[in-house]
């Protein structure tokens, strides 16, 4: 079985086809457990021999009678050198993979399974990281698949740990419960109110930080933004994850808030807003990649708004990868120039925008 046609030549993950929990405004939800095995030293610290031990580690888990029972049989083992550097790309842009593993194509590799939900990334970091992808506000469900896929791996090795610091892991801040969950959310209303800023220095002071599409160091476009915890030790996983849920819950009210406002208050300049953005989408020839994310954030807030009845979510969700610079370049079999991205970028939205193409969206079958 091999997995990269699915995986790099369609945008949209399984997972992402049914509308999860407040849809509406959370696009998506994630666990992340950072795990390193006992006697071996860091990933940036070894030898390539070492490396793929842990990988072939993680193989045989996966392969075993103890996977199976847990639907985990399926997951492919795929190494970065295995992969172009494009592949690799559309794996960080569909949030399978990190930038830093894509970089690692020596001793990296990572476990996917085919609906993409599960995606275990090998030496990065840490050696092992499990991530756990569903779609809206489903941390409580990320969280107990996340475990299970702990559960069978700490069952075929023996994990780095401290009775007193909890798991060991290569950054300090990890250090604990080794958790990161995060919330994907949309947060158009806020920033069109200009109240996101007041509300992102609340979550911050709540001891959350708030991110961009792609995590650390990228910034916020589309008004799509990242919200995860901060602290991992001194708190259960059950606690960090109801506490970010408790903080989303509240982001979630203040946005659904700020567009009632809207719509109350400037109701024909949101419907100008979001009616200018179709028009431009259905028909520009010409977007580069921040525009594009703009002109579907405003997009998207006409479909919850109910302004635009006749535009697909899950089209939507597909463009969130398929307009980005990686996925386009797979689609053309070869690099692209900034200009030509954008010709492509503008052509592919069309297709997927136009009232005759709602089901074009790249799902699996």
């Amino acid at each position: 079985m091999t997995l990269f046609p699915d995986l790099t030549g369609k945008a949209l993950s399984r997972w992402m086809l049914a509308d999860g929990p407040e849809s509406d405004t959370v696009i998506s939800s994630r666990v992340r457990l950072a795990r390193n095995i006992e006697g071996l030293p860091f990933p940036h610290l070894m030898t390539p021999e070492r490396g793929e031990k842990v990988i072939e580690m993680v193989r045989r888990a996966f392969a075993s009678k103890d996977a199976a029972k847990l639907g985990l049989d399926d997951a492919e083992v795929i190494r970065m050198s295995e992969m172009s550097v494009v592949d690799r790309q559309v794996l960080v842009e569909k949030h399978l993979i990190s930038p830093n593993l894509a970089r690692n194509s020596t001793s990296g590799a990572a476990a996917i399974t085919p609906d993409e939900s599960v995606s275990v990334m090998i030496n990065e970091e840490d050696h092992i990281r499990i991530q756990c992808l569903y779609a809206g506000l489903q941390l409580r469900e990320a969280l107990y698949r996340a475990d299970r896929v702990d559960d069978l791996l700490e069952g075929k090795m023996e994990y780095a740990f401290s009775e007193n610091r909890g798991y060991l892991t290569a950054c300090p801040t990890n250090v604990g419960t080794g958790m990161r969950a995060s919330v994907m959310v949309h947060l158009p209303a806020l920033v069109i109110n200009n109240k996101a800023g007041q509300v992102f220095t609340t979550v911050v002071k709540l001891g959350f930080i708030v991110r961009g599409l792609y995590g650390e160091g990228t910034e916020a476009v589309g008004n799509i933004f990242q919200v995860s915890n901060q602290v991992t030790l001194g708190q259960s996983e059950a606690d960090i994850v109801q506490n970010l849920r408790n903080v989303v819950e509240q982001i979630i009210a203040q946005e659904k808030e700020a567009r009632e406002s809207l719509m109350s208050e400037m109701k024909e300049q949101i419907e100008d807003k979001v009616g200018r953005a179709y028009g431009i989408l259905l028909y520009g020839h010409v977007f580069s990649s921040k525009e594009a994310m703009q002109y579907l954030s405003d997009v998207r807030l006409g479909v919850d708004l109910g302004l635009l009845p006749q535009v697909n979510r899950q089209v939507l969700n597909e463009l969130l990868v398929a307009i980005r610079p990686g996925y386009l370049q797979k689609m053309a079999g070869r690099e692209l120039d900034p200009w030509e991205r954008d010709t492509m970028r503008a052509d592919l939205i069309r297709s997927r925008l136009r009232p005759d193409g709602q089901a074009s969206a790249s799902a699996p079958a």
